[in-house]
This record gives C-alpha cells, structure tokens and sequence, in this order.
C-alpha cells in the first residue's frame, strides 16, 4: 500500500485535531472564529471600505452597526443558522443600498457553508435566494457593468461554497455509515461468540452427562448388586467391588480426557482417543449387564457404511435409554436393544426394558437433560427418536431411533 505524502499526513492530522478540540470545546471554538471575523469586519470598517465603495459618505455609525451586524452573528451559526443568515442578508440589504459595499458580506458565505452541512436541500435552496437579494439591489441602485456581470460571479461563489458544504456532509455521513456498520459487526460478532459458547457448553454438559451419568449409574447398581451378595458370596462382592473400580477409572479417564480438551492449551497437549463407536456397544451392554441387569441384543446388517458422527449418535442413545433402564426400571427390569443397519447407510434402533418407568417424570433427571440430549443428537443428522411407555397393557419404556441414509455418502 502506498504511503501518503507527508504534507497530506500532516494536513490530515491536523484537521483531525482541530475537529477533535471543536467537538471537546465548541464554545470556544465559536468564540475563536467569531473574534476573528468581528476583528477583520472592524479593520475593513477603519477606512479601508472607501477604496471600493460606489458612495463614500456614509455614516460611521451605520458603517460600525453594519460591520457587527454582518460578522457578530457567526457566533450562532450552527444552533441558529437560518436566522443568523437572515440577520445577515437583512444587513446586506442595508449594506448594498447605502453603496458602503462592505467586505465584511463575504461572511455569509460561512453560513451558508453551516446550512449545507446540516440542513435539507430545500432550506440551502431558500438560504441561496435570500443572499441574491443584496446583490440585486447593489446591481439596481449602483449599476457599474451589465447586471449579470455584477450577480453572476457571486452566485457562482456561493454555489461553489454549498458543493463543498454538501461534499463535507456526505464525507462525514459516510464516515458515520462505516462507523455504525463496523459497532454493528462488533455487535454481531459478539453475538455469534455468544452463541457458539452457549453450544459448547450445551455440546459439552451432553457429553459430560453422557459420561458421568452412565458410569455412575453403572457404579450404583454394582455397588447395591455388591452390598447384597456381601453376606452370602464374597466372591460375587469381591467381583462388583473390581468392576467398579474398573468402571470407576474407565470414567476418570473420559471425563479427564474431556477437561484437558477445555483447557488453554488443549490442542496442543490434550490426549488424543477416540469417540466410541459401534464397535463399543458390545463392551457397553456387558457393562451394564455387570450391574446385573440382563440385556439382551440383536444386531442385523452391517454398520461398515455408518460414518463415525452417527456411530457416537446412535452408542450414545443407546447408553442413555440403558442408563435410564438402570436408574428407573426397578430391580426386575428387563432389557433388549434391536440396532438394525440399512445397505443405503440408514440406522434404526430399538432399546425396550420391563421395567417400571411408565411415564415421562420417572423416566428423566429432573431437567430432562437426557431426552433433550438424544433429541439434540438425533436432529443434527435429520432423524427421528421416539422415546415414552409401551402401549397398554404393556409395562416399561421403548426408545426408537432411526437415522436416515447420509445425503453426503454416494
């Protein structure tokens, strides 16, 4: 990118400075500019008005009076503009009839430059014939040339003046334009940020309570299994208290593995595993069947054409309707898990218990944490999960899922 020359930087950063300390102090600003102007209307009403005025006797008073009149009202120029501009154009009537023809009228065109900046066209067009109407009467009552060469000229300057005006308004509403679209950007980009850390955390209390609610309801059947065999097979206690050991570190792991990914510096030190798959959902059941709740399963097709984000779907339904089995089905419970593999890809499963959780309140974890977290997983590959009591007279719960072909798998 080419560097701007260093007299534009500095004509840059001084008019930057100068719109800043007009923005902190306007009142002094204002008062700055209406002295210098007050100041150069009286020295051009000392005597040097004379050199080109078409009458030369005109009384000082006037001269004075009319000097104030067309420098003071710069000071409310941007509050008040029309008005001043009124009083000015009425003392530039007074001005060109009594033929002093005073510099200090070049002033108006600061305030028509203020009314191009910040009011409508229609007004600046209004503003543009009331500064003709002085020179009309200077080229009636003093014709020195044709007419057109005494109002041409001017009009043509304050026209130039109102472009520029207008030039600086669009300038600066773009510059506003930019500036509100990059708040808005900073908006939106906040949003956005929010978003996504309401769906990691939603993502990752799924995946904690996938991990942690299973396992510990593992955990407690062991352990209650273990409690009741204690006084009459230490063996079978000896063999629940392993398990839970097992299950108990197999849970550790998961869930260390899941906080060293949330961590800083995850990426780079987090240890690598794999989700589980299909080819865990045998290692699961036997896990839950060491709780001593008997499942049976039935597997038909092949899941070789299953990708591996329906696989963690699809094992991590299965483990939840388990784990619900295990928490609310009662100690009689019963089990059965049917997965059935389509050849275009589709997945259906079926997960049914005897157990006594008939009805929706029983079958939850207070928030529905669990069905809502099937639901979210089902949905995002645009499938159908069906979970509540088995038809009358029936007694458990089904949980039906079925996952369509992948629209991206030829």
């Amino acid at each position: 990118m080419t560097e701007p020359h260093p007299l534009t930087q500095l004509i840059q950063r001084t008019t930057q400075r100068v719109r800043a300390f007009d923005r902190r102090r306007p009142l002094v600003w204002d008062l700055g500019v209406t002295s210098f102007f007050v100041g150069a209307a009286l020295v051009d009403a000392s005597g040097g008005w004379r050199n080109t005025a078409p009458e030369t006797d005109v009384p000082g008073w006037l001269i004075l009076a009319m000097s104030v009149g067309l420098s003071l009202p710069v000071l409310w120029r941007r509050r008040h503009p029309m008005a001043v501009l009124t009083v000015m154009v009425a003392t530039g009537l007074v001005n060109s009839y009594s033929g002093a023809m005073l510099q200090a009228s070049l002033i108006q065109m600061l305030v028509l430059f203020s009314i191009a900046m910040r009011l409508p066209l229609r007004t600046l067009g209004l503003a543009g014939l009331m500064m003709t109407a002085p020179l009309a009467v200077a080229a009636v009552r003093y014709p020195k040339d044709s007419w057109d060469q005494q109002i041409i000229p001017n009009v043509w300057a304050y026209a130039l003046v109102a472009l520029l005006g207008i030039a600086v308004r669009s300038r600066q509403d773009y510059t506003a334009a930019l500036v509100e679209r990059a708040h808005q950007l900073e908006v939106e980009r906040d949003q956005q940020a929010q978003l996504a850390a309401a769906a990691e955390r939603t993502r990752i209390a799924r995946e904690m309570h996938d991990i942690i609610g299973h396992n510990l309801s593992v955990i407690t059947g062991l352990a209650d299994g273990g409690s009741y065999a204690a006084a009459k097979s230490p063996e079978r206690a000896t063999q629940a208290l392993e398990a839970i050991g097992s299950t108990s570190r197999q849970a550790l792991s998961e869930l260390r593995r899941l906080l060293d990914v949330l961590r800083d510096d995850g990426p780079a030190t987090a240890e690598r595993s794999p989700q589980p798959a299909l080819t865990d959902l045998d290692r699961l059941i036997e896990g839950v069947r060491a709780t001593g709740l008997p499942v049976r399963s039935t597997v038909t097709g092949c899941h070789g054409t299953v990708p591996a984000g329906r696989q963690l779907t699809v094992y991590r339904v299965v483990q939840e309707a388990l784990t619900n089995t295990l928490k609310h089905g009662g100690p009689d419970a019963t089990a059965a898990v049917d997965v059935s593999y389509a050849e275009d890809g589709g997945v259906t499963v079926d997960v049914t218990d005897t157990g006594r959780g008939g009805s929706a309140p029983l079958w939850s974890d207070g928030r529905g944490r669990g069905l809502t977290g099937m639901r979210e997983r089902t949905a995002l590959y645009d499938g159908t999960l069906e979970a509540g009591p088995l038809p009358h007279p029936g007694r458990g719960w089904r949980v039906h899922l079925h996952l369509p072909k992948d629209s991206e798998t030829p």
